[in-house]
């Protein structure tokens, strides 16, 4: 059952999600000692970071239990400005002083099969016999209804295991470390972040559209066991039957 959140403007959506993150974060933290948070890259969710190292959110957080994650990487090194990981440490790591044994960032020194391959050996560690089941995967969605780095027609929406891999996005000519749609969907919370009219085509096609993955690889994310929560400003939900 998926939970749509919708708000009047981009400030008041960012403000929801950053209320969620607080309350899945305290939930986590009481229930199981620590928090596991998957991080998105790109426009959206770095005003989602600043807003939660202000001083109207860095104190509800207890940082010191939060583990970081990225739901994709690009194949960049991790000072290039197109790197997911520079964008979350300028926007949200740094600012709170987090410590860098709490990060878990994709060694883009590695080759991109060998990286995908070593970020699923450290998800798997920091879990440890337990299956991996982040506490939150916050994700953002492309206006051709990507998620992550799950593009349409790649061969890695038909991954059954629940890990990470290399993609290669031929619009993009690019490589891309992912997490795998069934890693996503062990998750406790799974939340999308979007906001602006030129994604509302897409929001509509993932949510009400006739089931193709393929074409709308965001329809892949169903949390087994865990949440969906869609967090969506007006001019993203305005395609939706209301």
């Amino acid at each position: 059952m998926a939970h749509q959140h919708i708000y009047p403007s981009v400030t008041t959506v960012l403000h929801g999600l950053a209320d969620f993150f607080v309350a899945q974060a305290a939930a986590a933290i009481a229930a199981r000692g620590r928090f596991s948070v998957a991080l998105s890259g790109g426009s959206s969710p770095k005003k989602l970071y600043e807003l939660l190292a202000s001083e109207a959110y860095r104190n509800q957080v207890p940082w010191a239990e939060v583990y970081f994650f990225f739901g994709d990487e690009r194949d960049v090194s991790a000072t290039d400005p197109q790197s997911n990981f520079l964008m979350a440490k300028i926007a949200l790591l740094d600012p709170l002083s987090i410590l860098p044994a709490h990060v878990f960032g994709v060694n883009t020194a590695l080759p991109p099969a060998e990286a995908a391959q070593a970020y699923t050996e450290a998800i798997q560690d920091f879990f440890g016999s337990q299956a991996p089941r982040l506490d939150l995967v916050l994700l953002g969605l492309g206006d051709n209804s990507h998620t992550a780095s799950l593009f349409p027609h790649t061969a890695v929406l038909r991954v059954a295991t629940a890990s990470a891999e290399e993609v290669f996005v031929k619009e993009l000519q690019a490589h891309r470390i992912t997490l795998t749609a069934p890693l996503i969907n062990q998750a406790h919370a799974v939340a999308f972040l979007v906001y602006g009219a030129d994604k509302s085509a897409a929001v509509q096609s993932v949510i009400n559209g006739a089931r193709n993955v393929e074409e709308y690889p965001a329809q892949l994310i169903a949390p087994t066991e865990g949440e969906l929560h869609w967090f969506l400003d007006e001019a993203a939900a305005a395609k939706l039957p209301r």
